[in-house]
């Protein structure tokens, strides 16, 4: 089991308001398996996607990531883990404008201290892997939202991690684009890597194996999804191809 929790808690408080964001969650998630989480905008999504990527701490409730339990962990040894074991991927695609897209998915394995050669190896692999080699020595502001987003789901598995969280990744793209980097998702999880994924879209959630659905800061029900047919991708992948060859 990748991630455990027990009657999670989140409360934020101020010095006139206490607001609870999340409320006794429990929740299980295998290895290899991609979950989407769903539901009203404020519910809680994106509060429990901090504490299971180790970015916030619960305020009650027990969290255990690999089997171990990290609730109480302080940020430095949460930080430890959230870089060697976690990928994120963001609505927004947090690339630094001054370095290449090279350079930007490069960055994990810098702060990694992986030796140079297989620094260029690795990135060179990810890189072919979402389809954006032929921009490696681009900058983000040469490339369309949806060639950032492939950049930036390259940066958050370079490092091989255990679970990819990813928080609205199409957000702000267009339908073909995020077909696009859905496809890439599931490629991705097809060859192992766990996701949890944060979406308003049935659509996308349709990619996933089961679907958390989420109200007033609990879970109020877990689907398991008729997955997007295998022919489908396939066709879909094809489509984008056409249409990216045509935009270059």
């Amino acid at each position: 089991m990748i991630i455990e929790t027990e009657n999670l808690r989140r409360l934020f408080r101020t010095d006139t308001v206490e607001t609870t964001a999340l409320d006794a969650v429990t929740l299980q998630v295998q290895e290899g398996q991609f979950v989407s989480i769903m539901g009203p905008s404020g519910c809680g999504k994106s509060t429990l996607l901090h504490i299971l990527g180790l970015i916030d701490s619960p305020t009650q409730g027990t969290y255990r990531f690999l089997g171990e339990d990290v609730s109480r962990y302080p940020e430095s040894r949460r930080s430890r883990i959230r870089k060697r074991h976690i990928g994120f991927v963001f609505q927004k695609f947090n690339l630094i404008d001054e370095l290449t897209v090279f350079e930007n998915v490069e960055l994990p394995l810098t702060y990694a201290r992986t030796p140079a050669r297989e620094r260029k190896a690795r990135v060179d692999e990810v890189l072919e892997r979402v389809g954006i080699a032929h921009r490696r020595d681009h900058f983000p502001p040469q490339l369309s939202g949806g060639q950032q987003q492939r950049a930036a789901v390259a940066r958050a598995v370079v490092l091989k991690p255990a679970l990819v969280l990813a928080d609205e990744p199409t957000g702000n793209l267009d339908s073909t684009n995020g077909t696009e980097v859905m496809q890439i998702l599931h490629g991705l999880n097809e060859a192992g890597t766990t996701i949890l994924m944060v979406t308003h879209s049935p659509e996308n959630a349709a990619y996933s194996h089961s679907t958390i659905r989420m109200l007033d800061g609990r879970i109020i029900g877990q689907d398991s999804a008729a997955r997007v047919p295998a022919s489908r991708i396939a066709g879909a992948a094809m489509q984008t191809a056409l249409e990216s060859q045509q935009a270059d």
